[in-house]
Order: structure tokens, then C-alpha cells, then sequence
């Protein structure tokens, strides 16, 4: 079966453009010029990821990232003509799974497009032989393995995003250690098409923001100055 893409942008020489390429390379294409377009193709069909302009009237390439990451674990690869780090890293904190520049090669895009679905479709947790491993607990939180998502104790349901998820799973199944960055991009993403060097540190923003009682002065995930992050808590396996 093949996997459906969706394009979001604003310009339609370049929606169709890219539709026509990637049909060429044997994907499903939708096409949509704006959120709304987008959120009715996203009712109906299945899709295995989007690809968004970060710059369109009505809500922007942000806004649509940020709504569609709370719902789903869509992968979302964002377009932009602006080229800024720092544009590229809001991309990323509010869910992005990767950032291209405008104009981009379609090569570059389809290898893209290529990396992003694979990690995505690698599974997320090893088999184990442990048939009541579906939850674990820390803190104030269930995380279910299964569901990819966090239970809080008052009951609020905390969905997490792949990168979130496999980012989480090193730290419980590992407590306590210190892992550096490029551990932790080998164990997330086998450093597969990882387009940015803080990519962890963006992870781990949002991961503490989904975590963390204050954020800003993390418990959970401590910076270990100079060598990395660690999980500062205890964790129970049924």
C-alpha cells in the first residue's frame, strides 16, 4: 500500500510541483492551500506525513504544526524561505519532525521525506518478554508504552510525539545515567538525516514541557553541564 503524503502550502506552483514529484517517486499526494484544506484531509484520508510551508495567510505553518502535534504523531517535515536558526528551532520545539529551506533541491526533499518516515515506522520499543510492560511509572505519571502516551495522576492524558517518545523511553529504561547528546541521537534516531545539532536539546524542551512542574527549573530531566542530560528520578516496571 502506498503512503500518503500531504502537502500544505499557499503557493500552488509549488504544492503541485511537489505532488507531481512525489507521485513520480510512488506516493500518494493530497494537496491543500491552507489549514483549513489540510484539517478536512486530515478527517478523511490516512496520512503517514505532511510536508508545510511555515509562512501562509490565515494560520501559519506553526500554528497548523502545533494543533496537528496535539492530536497526532503525524510527521510533519516544515518549508520555509526563511533560513534562520532560530526559525528552524521554533520549528522544531512546537513538533516539526525536520526543517528544509526554500528553494531546496526535490532530491533533497525525497531523501527527507525518506528519513522522516522511516525512523517513524521503526518501532518504537524493542520487544520484551515481560507480557505486563505496557506501563511504567515515575513521578507523578503512567506512560503507556502501547498508547505512546503519559497518564498523569489527576488523570490528564499527555500524548507524545515519536522523537518524545523513543527520547523518554531511553531515560526510563536508563536512569540516572548521563547521556550526551550524540548518545542520544544514536539511541532516538540512529543519526539518520539529524539536520540540526541541538535537535536533542529541542526534544528535551518539549518533553519537559509536558513533564515538568516548572519547566524552566527542571526535576525531571537535569542538564549535566558539559556532558549531557540525565532522568533524575526513580522509575517502577511493573
Amino acid at each position: 500500500m502506498k503512503q500518503q503524503i500531504l502537502v500544505v502550502d499557499d503557493h500552488s506552483d509549488i504544492r503541485e510541483l511537489i505532488g507531481r514529484y512525489l507521485k513520480q517517486q510512488d506516493y500518494e499526494v493530497s494537496l491543500a492551500e491552507n489549514g483549513e484544506q489540510m484539517k478536512e484531509l486530515l478527517a478523511k484520508d490516512s496520512i503517514d506525513l505532511i510536508i508545510m510551508d511555515l509562512m501562509m495567510p490565515g494560520d501559519d505553518g506553526l500554528t497548523l504544526c502545533r494543533e496537528v502535534r496535539h492530536d497526532s504523531n503525524i510527521p510533519i517535515i516544515i518549508l520555509s524561505a526563511l533560513g534562520e536558526d532560530t526559525d528552524k528551532i521554533v520549528g522544531l520545539e512546537v513538533g516539526a519532525d525536520d526543517y528544509l529551506a526554500k528553494p531546496f533541491n526535490p532530491r533533497e526533499l525525497l531523501a527527507r521525506v525518506r528519513a522522516v518516515l522511516r525512523r517513524h515506522q521503526q518501532p518504537a520499543s524493542a520487544p520484551t518478554d515481560n507480557k505486563n510492560s505496557k506501563f511504567i511509572y515515575f513521578d507523578r505519571w503512567e506512560f503507556d508504552l502501547h498508547k505512546q502516551q503519559l497518564v498523569r495522576d489527576d488523570g490528564v492524558v499527555v500524548s507524545l510525539s515519536t522523537g518524545e517518545f523513543r527520547l523518554l523511553k531511553v531515560f526510563v529504561q536508563q536512569p540516572h545515567v548521563i547521556f550526551s547528546r550524540d548518545q542520544l541521537l544514536d539511541m532516538t534516531q540512529g543519526r539518520q538525516a539529524a539536520p540540526f545539532d541541538r535537535s536533542i536539546d529541542n526534544q528535551i524542551s518539549r518533553l519537559r514541557r509536558k513533564i515538568e512542574i516548572d519547566p524552566k527549573t527542571p526535576s525531571l530531566i537535569k542538564t549535566v553541564w558539559g556532558g549531557g542530560y540525565s532522568f533524575n528520578t526513580d522509575v517502577q516496571h511493573p
